[in-house]
């Protein structure tokens, strides 16, 4: 999601790594190398952490380490990448089929970051990652820094759901053909699904998001905590919304960041991706410098989506992971998504509008460069990806839904994608309860970030609506995962402290932690000179909703 002419400078200075993007310069080589299908990418639901390939399904070829051998053997210690202690790890078993005990048996893996000083031994926080499809232990250097001030009294629990990472991975081999050359406008996603489920050895009807809660709570008690906190990110905030209604007793705090309402199709993200590339527009066109430099952003932008719409771009271009000569195939879903990714981080959304004017002059490495870092490390598993999705969310597609994503390409890509998907993947609805809103009184942080491009403040709002000990801070600078950017992080120590939304205070959130926007390759205008927006005070709802 970085623009790779420059991502490993910027990754010196980025924000912390969110499990629901890509480290910065990382290849994540200890457990495995994730490479997912263009075509994956644009019907995914909420993530996240992208990449690219010539196949439904994503390589999983794990290389052997010790780290991996620790955790499959269910030895009492590990270590993992990024995270220089070591640390507790095993898994529990449990049935494939909760309604069949003695059937199917799989594993789910779970890693335990001890506490530095730990004063209280009957709690931890349970961090869980976003996607659906994304691997908690795989991200463990980024929750342990985000979590740093949590963890100096309280554990952080690790748990791959099932279906990801440890845990009976759902996934299959990526195809031979290069990702940067395959033509995934043209790709059949029907027969590549039929190709993957066909390879899984599974009952992918079982990898629901209930089922995976079960899990967690099985996991709890096997290591004896009274009490969790829970953070989720994403698609993770559903996940916790389930742990609220079916465990509120274990529960002592819950933070969700980057918020998935229970009432809320994560289906409907087209229409929130238009309007994070809608405020990527009016950004510039209210910061002078890219403005002045950039006038036509929005033109040039629908210049080069209609060109690709017609044709491919081909040509012959160095591979920016690899050095390597390959022909690269341009197409408009490549385009999109590469923009689409680059504005889940501020310091990556600082780069597009160069690229996109860069594109509309024919020159497509920069827009490269930010399509090349969701090849290197995406970390999804996208057979428990369309298991979710399918069960939980292509139910609740109305025909407004329907009408309003054929007006957006991203939407529409979606929508019919995931269409071919569940019908091989065959996954049962969830009965209409599923969709009600929490109700609760579990004191609840919300988080969400004002140019968010997949959950927005909207959705923050609507799963407050029965939440009745509760705050919901909007950071207005902030894309997703707020508390990766912000002083958020602080909030969740404050709350996990005191067990209290009470005294929490978001004004910390208005702090301006944009990036200027990229004039060229090198060079950077200095924002708080040229800009011409309002203040956070002037623009933001920033306040909390009691």
């Amino acid at each position: 999601m970085i623009d790779s002419m420059t991502h490993r400078k910027l990754s010196k200075t980025a924000q912390r790594p969110s499990p629901t993007r890509p480290r910065h310069g990382a290849t994540n080589a200890t457990w495995c190398k994730r490479i997912l299908s263009t075509r994956m990418l644009s019907m995914s639901a909420l993530m996240l952490a992208m990449a690219s390939t010539a196949t439904w399904a994503s390589d999983v070829k794990s290389q052997q380490t010790q780290a991996a051998a620790d955790i499959a053997n269910n030895t009492d210690t590990c270590y993992v990448e990024g995270v220089s202690d070591r640390l507790n790890c095993g898994f529990v078993t449990v049935p494939e089929n909760p309604n069949k005990p003695d059937g199917k048996q799989i594993q789910v893996h779970y890693v335990v970051l001890p506490a530095v000083k730990n004063v209280n031994h009957e709690e931890a926080l349970l961090a869980i990652a976003g996607g659906p499809g994304q691997s908690a232990i795989d991200n463990a250097a980024g929750f342990d820094a985000m979590l740093s001030k949590v963890r100096q009294q309280r554990d952080i629990l690790l748990i791959d759901q099932r279906g990801t990472g440890r845990s009976n991975l759902l996934t299959c081999d990526e195809g031979a053909q290069s990702p940067l050359s395959f033509d995934d406008d043209n790709a059949d996603t029907k027969a590549e699904t039929q190709k993957c489920l066909a390879k899984i050895d599974a009952d992918v009807t079982q990898y629901s998001s209930l089922n995976a809660i079960k899990d967690f709570e099985a996991v709890r008690q096997h290591l004896g905590y009274k009490k969790l906190h829970v953070y989720g990110i994403s698609y993770g905030t559903r996940m916790a919304q389930l742990y609220m209604r079916l465990y509120p007793t274990h529960l002592a705090t819950v933070t969700l960041d980057g918020i998935v309402p229970m009432q809320q199709s994560v289906l409907e993200i087209g229409a929130s991706i238009d309007r994070g590339f809608d405020l990527l527009f009016k950004d510039c066109q209210e910061t002078a410098a890219c403005h002045a430099q950039f006038p036509e952003l929005k033109a040039e932008f629908d210049q080069v989506a209609a060109s690709l719409a017609k044709a491919p771009v081909m040509e012959n271009v160095y591979d920016p992971v690899t050095g390597e000569k390959t022909m690269l195939t341009m197409t408009r879903g490549k385009f999109y998504g590469s923009i689409r990714m680059a504005l889940y981080q501020a310091n990556v959304r600082a780069l597009v509008p160069h690229a996109i004017h860069q594109a509309a002059k024919h020159n497509f490495q920069p827009i490269l460069g930010l399509y090349s870092l969701t090849i290197d490390n995406a970390g999804m598993a996208m057979g428990m990806h369309a298991s979710v999705v399918c069960g939980e969310d292509m139910h609740r597609i109305t025909p407004a839904m329907r009408e309003q994503a054929q007006h957006s390409f991203m939407g529409k890509t979606m929508l019919e994608g995931l269409e071919a998907t569940c019908e091989v993947w065959k996954v049962p609805a969830v009965d209409d309860s599923f969709s009600e809103p929490i109700s609760s009184d579990i004191p609840t942080l919300l988080l969400s970030g004002e140019i968010d491009p997949a959950t927005p403040p909207s959705w923050g709002e609507l799963a407050m609506e029965k939440l009745t000990n509760a705050k919901h801070f909007v950071a207005p600078y902030a894309t997703h995962g707020v508390a990766y950017q912000t002083c958020a992080n602080n909030l969740i120590a404050d709350l996990v402290r005191s067990g209290s939304v009470k005294d929490l205070d978001g004004e910390c959130l208005k702090k301006d932690v944009r990036r200027s926007f990229y004039l060229n390759a090198s060079s950077v205008e200095p924002l708080n000179a040229t800009s011409t927006k309002t203040t956070a005070d002037d623009k933001t709802s920033t306040g909390a909703k009691e």
